[in-house]
């Protein structure tokens, strides 16, 4: 094997991706609870590939209802070496057009109550968040999704809102004024979690909307938002096939794969047990050593 394992979060139907071998539905436990849905896992040649539909099977979780620790908990014990988060996002600046690809760098983080970390009393860490995605994974997603005969912009920072309702024309107006390009609900906490985990993080916000800054246009609407998600469909699960072909020989080291080693700062002797039980997955890595 190529030591890749490409973890997908993202809509129902991305894991229907022709030429993956050996799929089968995965039900994966967790000490944080249930993810969001079993978990699609095969390969493509030497590249193990495993999807979670984030909001379910026929979307029945809201993004304020997502379990995420959960859900990178759970690709992180299927040996999922990085992650790919697919998500639907409303454009904030002109040329982030409906049917366009972001492939985002930067994130402003607008929720509210999402248990955003692994660590807490009895084990805290304090991971980097300055540069929160993996640029070696993103480079590779951009080539995929321009291959694939997307539009892409190859940065952009996602304001991450909480929603489920959509903003108001004031927020809007406000979030392009902070140089956010493109909104959306679900990117956190997965980007935190994911490098907390020490699993490199790559986004890419397929723009199905102007969210409500326009004023010319009708505010964004979910038969809107469905509308362009079909249009968005193909060219996702293309994309995804032509990372997976197009991905190195073998996986290199990434200096996200040993961010844990500078992050832990409570004492070994005061260390809760209950607290590492819970983490043996994503930070058994460093707990264990």
């Amino acid at each position: 094997m190529s030591g890749w394992h490409i973890g997908i979060i993202g809509g129902s139907g991305l894991y229907d991706v022709a030429g993956i071998e050996d799929g089968a539905w995965v039900e994966v436990d967790s000490p944080w609870g249930e993810p969001s849905d079993a978990i699609f896992t095969g390969r493509l040649g030497d590249v193990g590939v495993s999807f979670l539909p984030r909001h379910g099977r026929g979307h029945r979780i809201s993004p304020s209802g997502l379990n995420s620790r959960a859900n990178v908990d759970c690709l992180k014990r299927l040996g999922v070496t990085d992650i790919l988060s697919v998500s639907s996002v409303g454009g904030l600046t002109e040329e982030r057009a409906p049917g366009t690809f972001t492939i985002v760098d930067q994130f402003i983080d607008r929720t509210k109550g999402r248990p955003s970390s692994f660590f807490g009393s009895g084990m805290v860490a304090h991971v980097s968040m300055a540069d929160p995605v993996c640029p070696r994974l993103s480079a590779y997603v951009g080539e995929a999704a321009e291959a694939a005969g997307a539009r892409v912009h190859r940065a952009g920072t996602c304001l991450v809102m909480e929603g489920p309702q959509f903003s108001t024309r004031a927020e809007s107006h406000l979030y392009r004024s902070w140089g956010c390009h493109v909104i959306g609900m679900t990117a956190m906490p997965e980007a935190k979690l994911a490098r907390e985990a020490e699993l490199p993080f790559a986004m890419v916000g397929m723009v199905t909307d102007y969210d409500c800054w326009r004023e010319e246009e009708a505010a964004v609407d979910v038969a809107q938002v469905i509308a362009q998600l079909s249009s968005n469909a193909a060219t996702a699960r293309a994309m995804v096939l032509n990372l997976l072909r197009a991905l190195p020989a073998e996986r290199a080291a990434s200096p996200i794969d040993t961010c844990l080693d500078t992050a832990l700062i409570t004492a070994p002797h005061v260390r809760d047990p209950e607290v590492l039980a819970r983490l043996d997955a994503v930070a058994g890595r460093v707990l264990r050593g």
